[in-house]
C-alpha cells in the first residue's frame, strides 16, 4: 500500500486486478455525428471565444445543459439539519477543433490556443465576484464520460471550494505549516531526485506517474515555476505546456492503445479578504494537471474503503512511457 501525501489516500496495488481491461481502445467505439464541427455552428451556443477570429480552429460555448448556471444565490442556507445552496455557476465547452482529431494528433500551435481559451475564459469567470473555484476537465471514451466524439473540454465555475480542491488547500497548507516548505516542491524534488517514475520533462513542465497512482498509467504534470493559478501561465509556459501534454497523451496511447481517459486541471480558487483565510497559498498550493487512464470500473472495495487498487507498479508504467518514441 501506498499513500498520496496530497489527498491522503491509499492505494492498493495488488496483481489480482483483472487483467485485461474492462474498457477497450476508444477507437473501438460508435462514433455519432459530431455537433461540434466547422459549418454546424447553428447547432450550439452562441461563441464565448474563438481563436482565430476569421477562421475558427477554437472556439467556446455555454453548454447547452449546464450543471450549474449564473443564475441563482450562492449563500449557503439551512434545510433543517442539512445545508443546501443554488446551483450558482458557470459550464462552458471549449471546442478544441473544427474537424474530428484528437487533442494530442493537434498541431502545436493549435493546442497553444486551447491552453490561451482555458486561461482567457477563466479570467472572464473570476470578473464574477460570485465564483470561487474554477476546473477544467476532459472527457475521452464513454467510460470517462464522453458523451460525444468529438475533441472538447470543459471549463466549470463554482460558487465554492470544490471538496476535492479544498482536501488538497488543506494538506499543503498543514504541510507546509509543519516543514515550511511546499509539498508540490519537495514530491517535484523527490521525483526528479529518484528518476525511476519520471516519463517526459521539457525547461517547464514535468510528467511523471505518481508514487501512489490510482490507475495504471496514471500521470500528473506539474510546472517547475511556484505558482498557485493557472492564469498566472505565461506564453513561454503555455508553449511547453502544449508540448508536455502531447507528449504525455501519445505516450500513453501508445502504450494501451488509446484507452479512455479523464484530464483534470487543479487551480488555486479566488481568494477572500478574510486575514486568516489560505494565507500562504502563494507558496504552500501550485496548480497541477493529473490524467487518470479508464481502464475498470470502480468496484465496491474502492468505495467502502476510500482507497483505490491498482495492478502496475507506477516505476514499471514509467519506464514503458520513457522507452516510447514520439516522431512528428
Amino acid at each position: 500500500m501506498r499513500l498520496d501525501p496530497l489527498t491522503q489516500a491509499w492505494t492498493i496495488f495488488s496483481p489480482a486486478r483483472p487483467v485485461p481491461p474492462a474498457f477497450g481502445s476508444v477507437h473501438d467505439e460508435t462514433a455519432r455525428p459530431s455537433p461540434f464541427v466547422a459549418g454546424l455552428e447553428h447547432l450550439t451556443a452562441p461563441a464565448l471565444h474563438t481563436a482565430p477570429a476569421d477562421n475558427w480552429r477554437v472556439r467556446v460555448v455555454p453548454n447547452r445543459a449546464p450543471l450549474l448556471r449564473v443564475e441563482g444565490d450562492a449563500a449557503r442556507r439551512a434545510d433543517g439539519f442539512y445545508d443546501r445552496m443554488d446551483g450558482v455557476g458557470a459550464h462552458e465547452i471549449v471546442i478544441e477543433d473544427s474537424g474530428d482529431k484528437a487533442f494530442e494528433e493537434l498541431p502545436l500551435p493549435q493546442v497553444e490556443q486551447i491552453i490561451t481559451a482555458w486561461k482567457a475564459r477563466m479570467l472572464d469567470l473570476m470578473k464574477d465576484a460570485r465564483m470561487r473555484s474554477f476546473t477544467i476537465v476532459k472527457n475521452v471514451g464513454a467510460p470517462a464520460g464522453e458523451r460525444v466524439r468529438h475533441s472538447v473540454s470543459q471549463i466549470m465555475a463554482m460558487a465554492m471550494i470544490s471538496p476535492l480542491l479544498h482536501h488538497k488547500l488543506q494538506n499543503a497548507r498543514a504541510f507546509y505549516e509543519a516543514r515550511k516548505r511546499s509539498i508540490f516542491e519537495d514530491i517535484l524534488s523527490e521525483e526528479v531526485r529518484t528518476g525511476t517514475r519520471l516519463v517526459y520533462e521539457n525547461n517547464g513542465f514535468t510528467v511523471f506517474c505518481p508514487y501512489a497512482s490510482r490507475a495504471p498509467f496514471e500521470m500528473a504534470v506539474y510546472p517547475k515555476r511556484q505558482c498557485p493559478d493557472f492564469h498566472g501561465l505565461s506564453a513561454q509556459e503555455t508553449t511547453q505546456l502544449a508540448d508536455v501534454l502531447k507528449a504525455a497523451l501519445r505516450k500513453m496511447n501508445r502504450a494501451l492503445d488509446h484507452p479512455p481517459y479523464n484530464l483534470m486541471l487543479f487551480t488555486a480558487p479566488t481568494r477572500s479578504s478574510r486575514g486568516d483565510h489560505w494565507t500562504t497559498i502563494e507558496r504552500d498550493f501550485r496548480w497541477h494537471i493529473e490524467i487518470l487512464p479508464r481502464l475498470y470500473f470502480r468496484n465496491g472495495i474502492e468505495l467502502a474503503t476510500g482507497c483505490w487498487l491498482n495492478s502496475v507498479w507506477p516505476e514499471a508504467a514509467a519506464a514503458h512511457l520513457r522507452s516510447i518514441e514520439l516522431t512528428e
